[in-house]
């Protein structure tokens, strides 16, 4: 089984060119599969030990998967089991079933294995800041190109300088400013989600049911096509369903990558993946280029066409290439069509799940859902809100704070050593991922309390520093440099839908729900929230 394995994966990396008869070529295979065994075997076995002599402790090396076969079958096992009880947010069990077991096991600093590579999880919050922030040194993020180009190879996967030029091109389309600009998509696509809610047929007793999880996902797929595209919106509601699509292929194939060129084989799923992939960028490509030559028509004439992000990310991208003198310093159309497809994943996925945790808290908290209506309906009265109002709100912003506490919709962030470093106490080796587990950390009882697992949104009344005992251990957006940086958009938006929702609804549980949460890129609900709602 081992000689099989190994020589199944000398011949999927081995050049085409050395696989002939002869001795040269025999021999050559052989200094191929000699490199291979030191990589996927005695390395590993290596580092291993190097991470015990410094006192970690954590699973032991499995040849070429290491622990992706178990963690698969533990997420299948935790998704296959029964529903949560109703208002229980203890949900790492059930979410990250292998991490819960493995610091269980061999305490909060451990290992283990992404195939051959050593993967460290750290949990202290000062330490995780230190990690993000950069403190021992730049840290990259794990690339694996050949699955990342399938979702986006945007902002959120470049290094150096690379994502020094794309990170100041971005800027201004996400300033404060900007932001005011778009809340009129954001206002025109709750106005349409709460009327086509009150046209539901509601019963005798003036409830009607519906599962929000696909509602809240078209919405928020509207308001990212509205504020990517303006008047071309209708057009990117067919990228919203294709990226929504490969999300879900997504998780599926990062199990597998570890696999010497498994994404290049033929398999269904990796084939669908390039088709999803190759309709998106043709759709994007059109898209721009329509844009690009109205610009150019419009050269010189005041425009107000272009507050949506990518007229703002095509002028930003132009003045830096003024700025610098030179056209080729400024992103290419494949690198606007890679930032394009972020603003996709990234703006829909975050706030639609964080509205549909949002929902489905609410419903089960309802003391808290008239404290956020009586608020809203202070602030605004039946009237849409606005920027001004959405600013002084603090019983919702401290809802909207806890849910994304213990539903935080990215459960883990990673990095990456490009060379020996200390972290911490611990030497780690080049190559070597440091998984940041956000979902863990918001739900350790030493960092907040006992009462870790229970819906307490006053714990935010002072602000997020003051929420727990040790500042700065909330991170859904992240930290440090790399901090989202769409996380004001995300907000504003979630803050703009629910007061919309609060104002026009009440809403509870139905009895078709069953509360389980499972990971697909973020934490979605498993099997839909089917929300009962009742016009107010």
């Amino acid at each position: 089984m081992f000689l099989g394995a190994l020589f199944a994966a000398v011949q999927a990396s081995a050049p085409r060119s050395l696989l002939f008869y002869g001795v040269p070529g025999l021999v050559l295979l052989l200094w191929q599969g000699g490199r291979l065994l030191n990589k996927l075997w005695w390395e590993p076995r290596r580092l291993e030990r190097a991470l015990r002599s410094q006192g970690l402790r954590g699973t032991s090396y499995r040849f070429l998967t290491g622990d992706l076969t178990e963690f698969g079958r533990l997420n299948k096992e935790a998704w296959a089991a029964r529903p949560l009880p109703l208002g229980c947010h203890d949900v790492v069990p059930r979410v990250t079933p292998f991490l819960h077991n493995n610091v269980r096991e061999h305490g909060k600093t451990c290992f283990s294995w992404f195939g051959p590579i050593p993967n460290v999880t750290i949990t202290d919050p000062a330490l995780v800041r230190d990690v993000l922030s950069n403190k021992f040194g730049h840290l990259e993020k794990p690339q694996f190109p050949a699955l990342t180009k399938l979702i986006s190879d945007g902002l959120t996967s470049h290094e150096g300088e690379k994502w020094v030029k794309h990170r100041r091109i971005l800027n201004p389309a996400f300033h404060l400013e900007k932001l005011k600009l778009m809340l009129p998509a954001f206002s025109a696509c709750c106005e349409e989600l709460v009327s086509r809610w009150a046209q539901q047929s509601f019963g005798s007793d003036g409830w009607c049911e519906l599962d929000v999880w696909p509602e809240l996902q078209a919405l928020t797929g509207d308001v990212i096509s509205r504020t990517a595209f303006g008047s071309s919106y209708l057009e990117g509601r067919r990228i919203f369903e294709l990226q929504s699509e490969q999300a879900e292929r997504f998780v599926g194939a990062v199990q597998k990558i570890a696999i010497p060129g498994y994404m290049f084989l033929p398999t269904k799923n990796n084939r669908r993946m390039r088709q999803i992939n190759k309709e998106v960028n043709s759709i994007l490509r059109g898209l721009i280029g329509k844009r690009m030559q109205a610009m150019k028509d419009e050269e010189g004439e005041s425009r107000t066409s272009d507050d949506d992000l990518l007229g703002l990310l095509l002028e930003s991208n132009t003045r830096h290439a003024d700025e610098n003198g030179q056209s080729t310093l400024g992103m290419t159309i494949e690198d606007v069509i890679e930032e394009c497809k972020l603003f996709y994943f990234a703006g829909m996925e975050t706030t639609s799940v964080l509205l549909t945790w949002t929902m489905v808290l609410l419903s089960m908290h309802p003391e808290w859902q008239d404290r956020a209506r009586e608020e809203v309906i202070g602030l605004f009265g039946r009237n849409k809100p606005d920027y001004e109002g959405l600013s002084r709100l603090k019983t919702v912003n401290m809802i909207i704070y806890e849910i994304l506490r213990l539903y935080p919709p990215a459960v883990v962030f990673s990095r990456k050593t490009y060379k020996e470093m200390k972290v911490g106490d611990v030497t780690l080796p080049a190559g070597a991922f440091i998984e940041l587990p956000v979902l863990f950390m918001h739900h350790d009882p030493d960092t907040w309390g006992n009462d870790v697992h229970d819906f307490k949104p006053e714990r935010f009344a002072e602000g997020i520093s003051k929420a727990s005992k040790e500042p700065g251990a909330f991170l859904p957006f992240g930290w440090g440099p790399r901090i989202c940086i769409g996380q004001n958009f995300a907000l504003l938006e979630a803050k703009m839908a629910l007061c919309m929702i609060l104002q026009r609804f009440e809403f509870e549980l139905a009895p078709s729900y069953t509360h389980a949460p499972h990971t697909v890129i973020t934490m979605h609900p498993m099997h839909g929230a089917q929300i009962k709602l009742r016009a107010i």
